[in-house]
């Protein structure tokens, strides 16, 4: 009787899966909510669950649960661009939605790389194929924002907007838990591991022109280095221990 009722849990949900009700890259109610919802033991739930990863509909990772699904967005970190045009590449829709615009004053390590005390602060969600993959909060100048409205920063990406060529950019990257505000805008459990990249962008001149966190949820998205030359190292390139 066990192995029919797995069975029909599995059913229901893929329905769910292939109907787009679960979207690729959802995150499922967890084992113990799932168990609730049926009225069986997390034992039966983890045998639909595993069928259905079997079939790929929906896979598993450490600090996330199941969820749906889906091929990682990948953004390549061997140049300088935006990752929706790496996205429209690959045929990836791709969309920003702006949930703060506000000009304050620059927290200390913005105000360390731009030298400056007042900023605009833009707090944006990245949504791929309808899901988020990317809490982004960009920092530019007082002065350059004024320049600008919420309008502007939702449409196009800050490279187009500061008004001067862009000359480098250095990112750092490194792994966190997601808190509560990043939990809700990503649609990830409290606690995730996320990663958070951090980018400083410069003119022809080397000025810092913004600062930039971008926090992407681990199960949906990774970087990929190119390594032109490979060097004889058992290291990644450009790794290096924090304090």
């Amino acid at each position: 009787m066990r192995e029919v009722r797995y069975r029909a849990i599995a059913d229901e949900l893929r329905g769910r899966v292939e109907s787009g009700d679960l979207a690729a890259g959802a995150l499922l109610p967890s084992e113990s909510e799932l168990s609730a919802a049926y009225e069986v033991s997390r034992v039966t739930v983890r045998k639909a669950l595993e069928l259905l990863r079997d079939e790929g509909l929906i896979d598993a990772r450490q600090g996330f649960g199941w969820f749906v699904a889906t091929e990682r967005v990948r953004q390549s970190l061997a140049r300088l661009g935006t990752i929706e045009s790496q996205l429209g590449e690959l045929g990836v829709g791709s969309e920003r939605r702006v949930v703060g615009f506000r000009f304050v004053a620059a927290p200390p390590r913005v105000r360390q790389v731009l030298g400056v005390d007042s900023v605009l602060e833009v707090r944006r969600v990245n949504r791929a194929d309808g899901q988020p993959f990317a809490r982004v909060t960009v920092w530019c100048p007082e002065e350059v924002g004024a320049r600008l409205s919420r309008a502007d920063v939702e449409t196009s990406p800050f490279y187009e907007l500061v008004g001067v060529p862009i000359g480098s950019a250095t990112q750092t990257i490194g792994a966190a838990a997601a808190g509560p505000e990043d939990a809700a805008l990503l649609a990830v459990p409290v606690g995730s591991p996320v990663l958070v990249c951090e980018r400083i962008t410069r003119d022809m001149h080397e000025q810092p022109l913004l600062v930039s966190e971008h926090v992407f949820p681990g199960h949906r998205t990774e970087f990929v280095v190119e390594l032109p030359q490979a060097e004889p190292s058992i290291s990644p390139s450009g790794l290096r221990l924090v304090e």
